[in-house]
């Protein structure tokens, strides 16, 4: 990734120009400036076409001096002792309005088959797997989705340090649904972080504390190129500290911050602050989702940003940058992560018409499923289209999160109605979807005189 070239000082532009009749001319810009849909960078204001009798420079200045006025401080502090700023656009409130339409705490808002208790489980499982798999893949683990999921369902223990992220990320998806009621604490960030780096670190030892001064800090990549240098090891108790009270609104800012903003802030902080050896990023989605949570945005349990964050992992790394290299500009970061949740919104509302819509069809068409259980639909449902898909009493139980017993009587009901294949493997007994399940069900049709 390219690190984007850093703006020029205010200061000097303002300097460059030196007639006064040229400096209220520019200043005529800055009504254009701020109604601007977007918010540009240095780096990619400068490649396009600026007002007519204006030079790059000039432009960029008036867009700074149009920005001054909005930008509020936070209490995050770089490096230097200089704080962190940002804007609510135009943008960025049409984005947060639209965050609270899908996914604020409005009945309304919610997809039926999220608040049906029947549906709901199942829903939530495949969205935790999602995040906990697509979280790891931005870190570098290099397993399937197949492969992720059937280990977290089966319940089998990582064979590699990529499949133990995802079982972390999973284990610690599901600790956040717990956590979400307590304030944020250092113990709490703590806590996250021994969760999503349990036995994938160099030194098991440094799981749930602060990276130490002799330890790796900057950020770069196998290159030598460096990305961010964050505070020293010294700071960070001190940091900590801040950002929880920040995170629980200890902190006052004097002004209204909307929820959305704060979880995205926190995410940044984390980043920014690096406080730990590895797992920064992970636990930093973690605080984001801790927040939303904890905000009362009940439906982020069931969405995963990671997921549209790994289709553009630039962009997403871009959006620090832009903010560290424009004078603590976290507009940047905020305006790229509102528009990955929306999207994220988006995704799972899609998704979950889509799966209604597919259900639908099969029982328009397969009358043998009104003799079954929703659960038992979903598992004709997905074997149907996986022919020779296995089955266990363990994955069907996490797959719709029930007990045990439940698990059993429903694939063992299948197995007895001629729909799956019953084999035992060792001490395991396997449920296999039929080739011929199709014909198998019209069977059982027309055993019960349907």
């Amino acid at each position: 990734m390219r690190i984007p070239q850093t703006p020029p000082k205010l200061n000097d532009l303002m300097a460059e120009v030196k007639q006064p009749e040229r400096m209220i001319q520019l200043f005529s810009l800055r009504r254009e400036a701020k109604t601007q849909r977007h918010y540009l960078h240095w780096d990619k204001l400068r490649r396009y076409t600026p007002p007519p009798g204006v030079s790059h420079r000039e432009w960029w200045m008036v867009q700074k001096i149009s920005r001054m006025d909005a930008l509020k401080p936070i209490p995050l502090k770089d490096t230097a002792q200089r704080p962190f700023q940002f804007a609510v656009t135009e943008l960025v409130m049409e984005e947060l309005h639209q965050i609270d339409l899908g996914a604020g705490g409005l009945v309304s808002s919610i997809p039926e088959p999220i608040t049906n208790p029947q549906t709901r489980d199942r829903y939530l499982v495949s969205s935790l797997m999602e995040e906990a798999i697509t979280s790891s893949q931005l870190e570098g683990a290099v397993t399937t989705r197949e492969v992720a999921k059937e280990m977290i369902r089966s319940g089998r223990k990582p064979r590699d340090n990529s499949e133990q992220m995802i079982l972390n990320n999973y284990v610690t998806m599901q600790r956040i649904r717990v956590l979400k009621a307590s304030a944020l604490s250092p113990e709490l960030v703590f806590q996250i972080h021994r969760l999503v780096t349990e036995k994938t670190l160099d030194d098991p030892t440094a799981a749930g504390r602060f990276r130490r001064a002799d330890e790796k800090r900057v950020v770069g990549d196998d290159f030598g190129q460096v990305y961010h240098d964050p505070p020293p090891a010294e700071e960070l108790e001190v940091r900590m500290a801040t950002m929880c009270a920040f995170a629980n609104g200890e902190s006052p800012v004097g002004y209204f911050m909307h929820p959305a903003v704060r979880a995205i802030i926190l995410h940044f902080w984390l980043a920014y602050d690096h406080p730990f050896v590895d797992g920064n990023g992970r636990t930093a989605r973690a605080l984001f989702y801790w927040a939303m949570l904890h905000s009362g945005y009940g439906l982020f349990e069931f969405i995963s940003i990671s997921n549209i964050l790994r289709k553009a992992p630039v962009k997403y790394g871009r959006s620090f940058l832009y903010t560290e290299t424009d004078d603590n500009d976290l507009t940047y970061f905020i305006i790229a992560q509102t528009q990955v949740i929306r999207r994220a919104i988006r995704e799972l509302h899609t998704y979950i018409e889509r799966k209604t819509a597919e259900l639908k069809d099969v029982e328009s068409h397969m009358r043998a499923l009104d003799l079954l259980n929703h659960r038992q639909v979903e598992i004709i449902r997905n074997a149907l289209k996986h022919p020779g898909q296995r089955y266990t009493f363990a994955s069907h139980q996490k797959s719709h999160n029930v007990v045990y017993q439940t698990a059993r009587t429903d694939l063992l009901d299948l197995a007895e109605r001629g729909v799956l294949d019953k084999r035992k493997k060792g001490k395991q007994m396997l449920f296999i979807a039929p080739a011929d399940l199709s014909t198998r069900l019209r069977k059982l049709e027309k055993e019960a005189g349907m």
